[in-house]
C-alpha cells in the first residue's frame, strides 16, 4: 500500500518507519529540506528510530523521504503528522495542518483515506480538514482521526505495543484506518466518532496537566508548612489503589502537556463554557519557575543576583534532546532577569538558542538539577561538595534531597 506521511518529526518519522517495516511503501514528506537530506543519509534526531533501519528501508525503496509534494500523488492513505503549537498569545495554531491539507488538495488526485495524527481540538477533522477539502476538491476522500501516542525515548511503550484510538467520519473510514494501523500496532481501539478519538488524546494530557498543577500547588503548601511535598506524595503512593502519584516540577514541557489542554479550553470556550480547571492548571504550571526561584532565595536567605548558577539537563524530559516548551528555558530567562549568571550542561541538547553546553563546573555557587539524563555525570559536584538543589520531578535519588 502506498502511504504518504506529511511531517517527518518525532511523530511522522516514527509512523513512517513503523509502517514501512510492516511492508507499506512510505513517502515521507517534509518541507524542511535539511531534515529530508539527513534522512536520505540515514540520520535522525528521533529516539527509537535507528539509522540502520532507515538505511535498509532506503536501499529497498520502501521509505522515500522527500520535499517534493508531487510524489504524494496516487497515495492510498495520507497521514497528517505535523506540529500543532500555540501562538504567541497562547491560542491554537493550526497553520501546519492548514498547510498540509492544501498540499493534499494540490497533489492527491485519487480518493485516498486522510488520517489526522496531529493533536487538536475535537472537531478538527470534521470542521477544518474535511470541510476545506470537501469545498475545494471534487474528490471523495475518506477521513479518520488517529491521534498520535508517541512518547520519545520510552523503550517500554513503543509504536508497536501502545494501543491506538481511531475514529472516522464514516464507518468505512474507521475500518480502513483500523486495518492500516493493525499492520504495525498490536492493539487498535475503534470509537464512535472522530470527535471521541480527538477528545481522548486531549483529555489524556489535560489529566496530566491538572494533576501536575495540583502537585505543584501542593509543593507551595508544603514549603509554607515546612515539609517535603515530594516525600508526602511518595508516602501517598504506597497506597495500592485509588491513587496515582504526580510530582512537583519547575513546570511542564514537551509537545503535549503544555499545549493540548489549551486546545480543549479553546474549543470549550467556543461552545460557551469556561474550562476553569484547565485554565487554573495552566496558570499554576506556567508560573512555577518564578515560585521556585523565590523558594530558593528564601532557602539560602539572599537574592540570587550576582550568583553563578549552572543547570544540569535542560530538555523537557530525561534521555531525549527535545527542547519543545521546556520549562528550563523560562527558568534560565528569569534567573538572568534577576541578575544571576547562568550557564547550563546538557550533552544531549548540545546547543540551544545560540548557546552551547558547558562542562560541569564545581566552583559555581549553586547547581540546579533539572532533567536527570542517564548520561549526566554529576560526580564533580559531589566530589567538591558543590551546593546543589535537585529540582527534578522524578523519584530517582541523585544524591541530594528533592527540593520541591
Amino acid at each position: 500500500m502506498k502511504v504518504s506521511v506529511i511531517g517527518q518529526g518525532y511523530v511522522g518519522l516514527t509512523i513512517s518507519i513503523g509502517a514501512a517495516l510492516a511492508g507499506h511503501k512510505i513517502i515521507g514528506f517534509d518541507v524542511n529540506e535539511t531534515l529530508v537530506e539527513d534522512l536520505l543519509q540515514g540520520k535522525t534526531f528521533v529516539p527509537g528510530v535507528k539509522e540502520k533501519q532507515i538505511l535498509e528501508l532506503l536501499e529497498n525503496k520502501i521509505f522515500v523521504p522527500t520535499s517534493n509534494p508531487e510524489l504524494l500523488n496516487e497515495s492510498e492513505i495520507v497521514v497528517i503528522a505535523v506540529p500543532t503549537p500555540l501562538s504567541v498569545d497562547r491560542k491554537p495554531d493550526l497553520t501546519f495542518i492548514e498547510s498540509a491539507i492544501k498540499i493534499i488538495k494540490e497533489n492527491i488526485q485519487v480518493p485516498a483515506l486522510i488520517i489526522n495524527e496531529s493533536t487538536s481540538f475535537p472537531g478538527t477533522l470534521r470542521n477544518v480538514i474535511s470541510s476545506y477539502l470537501e469545498k475545494n476538491t471534487n474528490i471523495n476522500y475518506l477521513y479518520a482521526a488517529a491521534p498520535e501516542r508517541v512518547d520519545p525515548g520510552n523503550k517500554e511503550w513503543t509504536l508497536n505495543n501502545t494501543p491506538r484510538v481511531i475514529g472516522g467520519l464514516t464507518i468505512q473510514a474507521t475500518e480502513l484506518a483500523s486495518s492500516f494501523y493493525s499492520t504495525f500496532c498490536k492493539s487498535v481501539i475503534k470509537v464512535d466518532s472522530a470527535e471521541v478519538a480527538e477528545a481522548s488524546k486531549i483529555f489524556e494530557n489535560t489529566f496530566r496537566q491538572i494533576n501536575i498543577a495540583l502537585s505543584n500547588e501542593f509543593a507551595e503548601i508544603s514549603h509554607s508548612l515546612g515539609f517535603s511535598a515530594h516525600s508526602a506524595i511518595s508516602a501517598a503512593a504506597t497506597k495500592p489503589f485509588g491513587f496515582m502519584p504526580f510530582y512537583p516540577s519547575i513546570g511542564v514541557g514537551g509537545h503535549c502537556i503544555p499545549v493540548d489542554p489549551t486546545y480543549l479550553s479553546f474549543i470549550a470556550d467556543k461552545a460557551g463554557m469556561k474550562a476553569r480547571f484547565i485554565e487554573l492548571a495552566n496558570e499554576t504550571n506556567l508560573n512555577m519557575h518564578k515560585k521556585v526561584i523565590q523558594w530558593i532565595q528564601n532557602y539560602i536567605g539572599r537574592s540570587l543576583d550576582g550568583l553563578n548558577i549552572q543547570l544540569a539537563g535542560i530538555s523537557y524530559k530525561p534521555d531525549v534532546p527535545d527542547m519543545r516548551e521546556s520549562p528550563a528555558i523560562e527558568l534560565i530567562y528569569e534567573l538572568r532577569r534577576i541578575g544571576a549568571r547562568v550557564k547550563w550542561h546538557d550533552p544531549l541538547v548540545g546547543s540551544h538558542n545560540n548557546e552551547k553546553t558547558s562542562p560541569i563546573d564545581p566552583s559555581i555557587d549553586i547547581g540546579l538539577v533539572i532533567t536527570p539524563h542517564k548520561v549526566l555525570d554529576l560526580s564533580l559536584w559531589k566530589l567538591n561538595k558543590t551546593f546543589v538543589l535537585d529540582l527534578s520531578s522524578g523519584i530517582t535519588n541523585l544524591g541530594w534531597p528533592k527540593f520541591l
